[in-house]
């Protein structure tokens, strides 16, 4: 499978081509609605200037004014909200033992999921699924609204040929060419845990990110995402922060102990897909944390001491409670490891959980086309 270089990702390019109306649009998805005054306080441009990007998206469909805000000083301010309908999204997310699709709107939420459970991920199999249910997603929808379709995210694992010889038929794929040509819609590609990372910040509900930040997703396997001046870093081959690969002192590598696959070696027996059904002994949940979060705070270490990354984000397929302990965990550890000279980022738990690969596979078109230069956050927006 192709997964390096341009061609993963390539798409027909669309969206807004504008810098300010881009901006104007990350500023509302992160804080909510706004007026025009608070706009023009916030990005630097003249109320002149704001009043007439703001008509322009209005009139595009992308942005619901309110009812005004009366009882203040001067003329009542108008609230600005992004228009759930002004575009949608499809998200694929291929995982080990499910795949999932979605319908996402304009402003964040998921319209509709469709699941798919496999022993394993079949190239043909995949293909097959985004396809009928691409179909069911879109065909009950109105024209006008089908018209706003952007396109399709795709969230997957690299390098599948190494979970065993039942994987070897992705080694010659391109998966994203193939949907692309099954679809005939734009198709961007990119590593699930980067995915998820861009579904924390864009989505996620704790409040402001900083502008760096390592992101730490545990599922079957563990891997990362990386935001440094506001922008996620997906680097040359789309595999930056990769941090389930990274080898550990005493041996091994971090997603030998940092993944869902180890709990369940440690039960003896696979947890389901739903979290509601998972049933743990207290005593191998709390051996498995303590693996896993001594494995994690390895992985934040290391990122706080490459890009002097303050803030490290846990998260996971797995129960909220679950996920709570691991970042606990990770945080508990990293005063135990050898870190003279580095300061020891603070460490938060994430809040999307299980969904946010999907999520975040459904934010690519959306970033490509419609966040400033394909930012997922800017220096206005706060830090948390």
């Amino acid at each position: 499978m192709n997964q390096g270089g341009t061609g993963m990702r390539a798409s027909t390019p669309g969206g807004l081509r504008n810098h300010h109306e881009r901006l104007i649009l990350a500023i509302l998805r992160r804080s909510g609605p706004l007026s025009r005054a608070a706009l023009a306080q916030v990005t630097g441009l003249s109320a002149q200037s704001v009043g007439t990007i703001t008509r322009a998206l209005i009139d595009a469909g992308y942005l619901d004014p309110g009812e005004p805000q009366r009882g203040q000083v001067g003329q009542p301010g108008t609230p600005l909200a992004l228009a759930p309908n002004g575009a949608l999204f499809l998200g694929l997310k291929v995982g080990r033992r499910r795949a999932e699709m979605v319908l996402m709107d304009f402003a964040g939420t998921v319209r509709a999921r469709f699941l798919r459970d496999h022993a394993h991920p079949d190239p043909d199999a995949i293909l097959d699924f985004a396809q009928t249910r691409a179909a069911r997603l879109l065909d009950p929808l109105a024209p006008a609204l089908r018209g706003r379709l952007a396109g399709l995210g795709v969230g997957i694992p690299f390098s599948l040929w190494d979970w065993g010889p039942e994987m070897q038929p992705w080694r010659e794929r391109d998966l994203r060419a193939d949907l692309a040509a099954a679809l005939d819609m734009p198709v961007w590609l990119e590593n699930d845990a980067t995915c998820a990372c861009a579904a924390e910040l864009l989505f996620g509900t704790g409040g402001p990110l900083p502008r760096d930040f390592l992101y730490l997703y545990v599922a079957h396997f563990a891997g990362g995402g990386i935001v440094l001046d506001g922008q996620l870093r997906s680097g040359p081959t789309g595999n930056a922060a990769a941090m389930g690969s990274l080898c550990l002192r005493g041996g091994g590598q971090v997603l030998d102990h940092a993944a869902v696959a180890a709990l369940e070696r440690r039960m003896g027996r696979r947890l389901p897909a739903d979290d509601a059904a998972w049933q743990i002994p207290d005593t191998v949940a709390a051996a498995w944390i303590g693996e896993a979060g001594r494995a994690l705070a390895q992985a934040a270490l290391a990122g706080a001491a490459v890009a002097d990354l303050g803030l490290v984000v846990v998260d996971g397929a797995m129960p909220g409670t679950l996920r709570d302990r691991l970042a606990a965990a990770t945080a508990q550890a990293l005063p135990t490891l050898p870190c003279a000279g580095i300061a020891v980022p603070r460490v938060v738990t994430g809040t999307l959980g299980r969904p946010a690969r999907a999520m975040g596979a459904a934010a690519l078109p959306l970033r490509a086309q419609f966040l400033p230069g394909g930012a997922l956050a800017d220096e206005r927006l706060g830090a948390r």
